[in-house]
Order: C-alpha cells, then structure tokens, then sequence
C-alpha cells in the first residue's frame, strides 16, 4: 500500500466492496463438457454441514481439503471441476464432467464422476436438479429437433438459437426419468468463455425459474381463506352501513379475528412473495441477455417463460396485494366501528348530562322550597325566644303591650331570617362560580 493509502482512514468494507463484483466468476467452458447443476435449500445449521460434506469430498478423491468456507468455493479434482455457491436461502452445486468419453448425450453427466454415495448424503432440500451437455457442433449435428428429441425422452422441446446463432439450446423445462432435467446446447461458433457465460445464464434461468414458484403453493392454499375472510368482511361493512342497532362487540371481535389471520398471513409469505419477485426479475434479465432467436417454429425460452411463468408469479403479485388490500379493509371497518362506538359514547354522555341537569334543576326547585320552610322554622323558633324574653322583662316590672310588641316583631324577624338566609346563598353561588 501507498504512503497515501497509508496516510486515509480505509473503511473496513473496502477490499470485500472491490472482491464482491468478483466473487462468482464465469465459468471457462470447453465445447465438449457434461454439467450438473443442482441447487438445494439450506438452513444456517445445514450450512456447515455442506461445507463438512464438501471437504469429505475433497479427501474422497485425494486433493486438499479446504480449511475455509467461502461465498463462492470452485475446485478441480483432474477431470472433475465442482464449484457451490451460497446464496441467500439456497446453496448451489456445479459439477462439470471435461473427461467424458464421446457417447450418446446424458449417457455420461457432471456427477459421474463424483464417488458413489456422496450426492445422496448431501444436506438440504433439493429444488432444481437438471443436466446441461454441450457438444461442438460436429457431434451433435446441427441441432436438428427430430435427432435431439429422442435424447428428451420424446418430450415437447423448447429451444432457440441464442448469441445471433452463435450456439441452440434446447430443453424441456419437465423432469426425466432419472429425476433430472435436461438442457442441450450446441455450440457453432462461441469460444470457451462465451459458451462458459451461455452456460450459467441458462442454470440461472432454470434456477431462478423455480425458486419463483415456491410461492405459487402457499398462494394457492390461503387462497381460499382470503375468500372466506373477503365475504365475512363484506357483510360486516355491509351490517355497519345498513343498520343503525348493530352489535359492536360481536362485530369487533369478528374484525379482530379477521385482522389477526391476515397478519399471521403475512407474517409467514411476505419473504416469499418477496422473492418470487426478485427471482422472476432475475430470470427475464437473463432472458434478455440471451439475445434469442427462433428455431423452426419451436417456442423460444422467452416465451415459454412469458406464457408460463409471469401468470404464475402475477398470481402470487395478486394474492399479496389481496392481502394488504383485506388489511387496510378491516383497517377502515374498524374505524368506523371506532366511530360508532365513540358515537354513542358521546350519545349517552349527552342524556346523562341531560339527567344531571335536570336532576340539579328539580334538587334547587327543592331547595328553593326548603329555604321558605327553614325562614318559617326559624322565624318560629326565634318568636318562641322572644316571648320568653317579652315575658321576662314584663314580669321585671317593665309593663308594656306583650302582644302588640309580639306581633310588630314577628313580620321583622320573619324579614330578617329571609334575608339572612339569601345572603349565604348567593354567597356559595359565588363561590363556586369562582371554582
């Protein structure tokens, strides 16, 4: 390194950022060349395993057993040259077969040559699994459909002639009867590195091609759920805007229960339908950089695909967006039963303050007509005391009229306990107008 490489702060990422474009090189094909590609889904614990198993193979047949596990692992055994790749929930497997003798095509393939026993043995969940034979043109004639059909088991051919004729390939996309596909490419003109890039274009096409349609069986399956939930939701919004007595919580736990099936829904096919997208954009990226041209009157990879493949993964695109239409559905009904709920909240608030108020106007009718009672009370009461007093002074000796007195003084008392008594009224009123 530089003195002014030496001199920056390098991020850690840098020689993995410049290694990345550069992990998964092309293959180097020779025209004459039996593949194998298979490729198997796998579990962080598998992961090792495979690795482990991949070095068993490597003492198997004598060579150095790799110590490191990487993204990208390719090594040749003389004739045998295996390559794995890891990818984001599959691991891939190459095995191209350069020693195989000149026999009919799929007589001899890539794993041929592996010890007996070893494939079986491998971890994971095998999806795609198809062999690819290449042959110079001389051998395999000029690609003609009734002499490559006998070698796909009579089945119906799919092939084109990609790189402006530069090569055909033909294929089937079906298994065969040893559990494999088959693709067969002839090579006219293509040097060892073009027919190299010719060859994983089509693996990753066949690759990618079924990964996107795992999806289709879980599309498939919740399919009839989102229909039954469709119709319960209908009726619900339909029992909400036809009828003015509804019962909310029976309706809010049918919506409740309805919402919770869409997220465990989602919750378990959102990575899937994810990468049946990203998986479908990979293969039509591919397609196109085939550059295909017909062959005699046979359907193209292209539009085998395009008749095929993109209903297959729209229908997948549609039941996602089926439930993310459902949640936002259920989203608004609850909202309007939010609304009703808080509408009759507020309608029931309304008649028990309506209650209390009327309630508060009877209690201060009532306490209006107290009020004239306790000034009679009183007055009664105070009357009573007087007298006594009257009585008292008159046998003191102080003569005077008791009764004209009496009488002069009941109306002045009576007067003077009414007032009293709306004096300390409005002074509570104040005070509480005052809280």
């Amino acid at each position: 390194m530089n003195a002014l490489t030496d001199s920056l702060k390098i991020h850690p990422l840098r020689d993995d950022l410049y290694n990345e474009l550069h992990s998964r090189p092309f293959q180097v094909l020779p025209s004459s060349a039996r593949v194998t590609h298979i490729a198997v889904l796998t579990t962080p614990e598998q992961r090792q395993q495979q690795f482990e198993h991949l070095q068993a193979l490597s003492c198997q047949l004598g060579y150095p057993v790799p110590e490191q596990e990487a993204g990208c692992f390719e090594q040749t055994f003389g004739t045998l040259r295996v390559r794995r790749e890891m990818h984001l929930e599959f691991a891939s497997y190459t095995f191209i077969n350069l020693g195989a003798s000149d026999s009919e095509p799929f007589a001899e393939t890539g794993i041929t040559p592996l010890p007996k026993g070893w494939l079986e043995q491998l971890p994971g969940t095998v999806v795609a699994a198809f062999h690819l034979d290449i042959l110079p043109a001389q051998s395999g004639g000029d690609g003609d459909p009734d002499d490559v059909r006998k070698h796909f088991e009579g089945l119906r051919l799919v092939g084109s002639s990609p790189k402006e004729g530069a090569a055909k390939v033909w294929g089937t996309f079906r298994l065969h009867s040893d559990g494999f596909g088959r693709f067969m490419v002839v090579n006219h003109e293509m040097s060892d590195s073009q027919l190299g890039r010719l060859t994983q274009r089509l693996m990753e096409i066949e690759t990618y091609r079924l990964m996107s349609l795992l999806a289709l069986p879980v599309a498939r399956e919740i399919t009839p759920s989102l229909n039954d939930m469709d119709q319960k939701l209908a009726i619900i919004t339909r029992t909400l805007a036809d009828h003015h007595d509804v019962d909310e919580k029976n309706l809010l736990a049918q919506l409740t229960n309805i919402a919770a099936r869409i997220e465990a829904f989602r919750a378990s096919t959102t990575f899937r339908f994810s990468a049946t997208r990203a998986y479908h954009r990979l293969v039509l990226t591919r397609l196109e950089e085939l550059r295909e041209d017909e062959l005699s009157g046979h359907l193209t990879l292209t539009e085998f695909m395009t008749r095929r493949l993109t209903p297959a993964v729209k229908t997948c695109e549609a039941v996602s967006e089926r439930m993310e239409d459902l949640s936002k559905r259920v989203d608004r009904a609850s909202d309007m039963m939010r609304t009703r709920v808080e509408l009759a909240i507020q309608s029931q608030n309304q008649q028990l303050l309506s209650s209390m108020d009327q309630r508060s106007k009877i209690q201060l009718m009532m306490q209006h007509t107290v009020e004239g009672f306790s000034v009679v009370a009183i007055t009664y009461y105070l009357i009573g005391l007087l007298k006594l007093i009257m009585d008292s002074i008159y046998e003191a000796g102080i003569i005077f009229n008791k009764s004209l007195a009496l009488g002069v003084a009941i109306p002045a008392t009576l007067a003077l306990v009414y007032l009293g008594i709306r004096f300390v009224h409005h002074h509570f009123m104040r005070l509480a107008k005052q809280q």
